[in-house]
């Protein structure tokens, strides 16, 4: 796994906080679910919100431009190519675009998880009706039964980190496990993209998901899909309008030639301002440095997990640098999570029921003081 580089500089919470208005008003550790917009999101939606009231699409470039964009900051955020990202609602659109573009075979094996969110689950049993075999596995599970599931598996689906557990799996282990295997490597990456490093090519991940609403601080209602470009033959649009084609920008063309891109697997109209948003997003990531980044979010979900033991709760996972992610779930037998979660809402601190667990999850912009004072009001 790729080390987490330490930095002497000044705490980017500190450099960084007057980004985000939402500390004006809440200690807010909800990353997990919806996160605030980053101010530059924020300022980048506005305006084009402005401009399309005054001048309708009269600058219809610069939206062209901003679509681009958008591919060029997220292909850096993991370093791929922009001819590998496709622009998409939500990560259910860019999981169910691989799960229903492959042209499976009766007996093919899918490798797949139990502990995961039902968009990376769903889309794989439905495979079941068309012979395909799922043979699941726990995430938790020792790299030497993986790598066996692995033998003679077509594909394997998992998220980068969990979405209840925080559990931070070794992309590249698992990358080098369905390399040896020849087993198509999927990745759900919306609880870690935008928190932790990710390299799709070191990783050797052929397809990725993730929406921009959790830890790329975006709005909701837009994402991205990578797909590999070797891969993109194999996997065909599962829907299909004017903007799949080669030629979509003539409208007389009935030719239905595919684009020789990622942008094979956008259907139609885009969402504009969510891409104005996520752009500016993204963008803001990159230059303040995923690495710096994820030290920081790691030294919050730690601050949270010793706080929480020493108060009697128990954790979901154990923490560990290595598996560590922005989420910590917790929970107390004699403490109803819903209630404590509401106790700490009516004192402007954000958090989330989650199946019987308090879950945490601090983006790097949170403070230490703000995590003591979360802590603090916990029953």
């Amino acid at each position: 796994m790729q080390e987490l580089r330490t930095s002497e500089q000044s705490p980017l919470y500190e450099t960084h906080r007057s980004f985000f208005p939402v500390t004006q008003n809440l200690i807010y550790l909800n990353h997990a679910a919806v996160a605030p917009l980053v101010k530059p999101a924020a300022e980048a939606m506005t305006a084009l919100s402005a401009d399309a009231c005054h001048f309708g699409s009269f600058h219809y470039d610069r939206w062209l431009e901003a679509y681009e964009k958008l591919r060029v900051a997220a292909a850096s955020l993991m370093n791929a190519s922009r001819s590998e990202i496709a622009i998409v609602k939500n990560t259910s659109e860019g999981i169910a675009t691989v799960a229903l573009g492959i042209d499976w075979r009766q007996g093919d094996k899918i490798v797949a998880f139990r502990e995961e969110f039902p968009a990376n689950y769903f889309p794989w049993i439905r495979l079941q009706a068309k012979g395909v075999r799922i043979e699941w596995r726990s995430i938790n599970d020792p790299l030497n039964a993986i790598d066996e599931s692995c033998r003679g598996a077509r594909l394997l689906a998992i998220s980068f980190v969990n979405y209840l557990s925080g559990y931070r799996i070794d992309l590249e282990a698992i990358g080098e496990i369905c390399r040896r295997r020849g087993t198509l490597f999927f990745v759900d990456a919306i609880q870690g993209l935008g928190a932790f490093p990710l390299d799709v090519q070191r990783a050797g991940i052929h397809a990725l998901s993730a929406d921009g609403h959790k830890w790329l601080l975006g709005p909701e209602g837009c994402g991205v899909l990578y797909i590999r470009q070797d891969l993109q033959e194999q996997v065909e649009p599962v829907e299909f309008g004017w903007t799949n084609v080669r030629d979509y920008a003539d409208y007389a063309s009935r030719d239905m030639t595919l684009r020789p891109d990622a942008g094979r697997y956008e259907c139609g109209t885009l969402n504009t301002i969510g891409c104005f948003g996520l752009c500016a997003a993204i963008e803001f990531l990159n230059e303040a440095g995923i690495e710096r980044i994820a030290g920081e979010v790691l030294d919050r979900s730690r601050r949270i997990a010793e706080g929480v033991l020493a108060k009697g709760y128990e954790l979901l996972a154990p923490w560990s640098r290595e598996t560590a992610s922005g989420i910590v779930s917790f929970r107390r037998p004699d403490l109803d999570s819903r209630l404590a979660v509401k106790r700490l809402r009516e004192r402007k601190i954000v958090a989330a029921p989650r199946q019987g667990w308090i879950r945490a999850s601090p983006h790097f912009y949170i403070s230490p003081a703000d995590i003591d004072a979360a802590l603090a009001e916990l029953p």
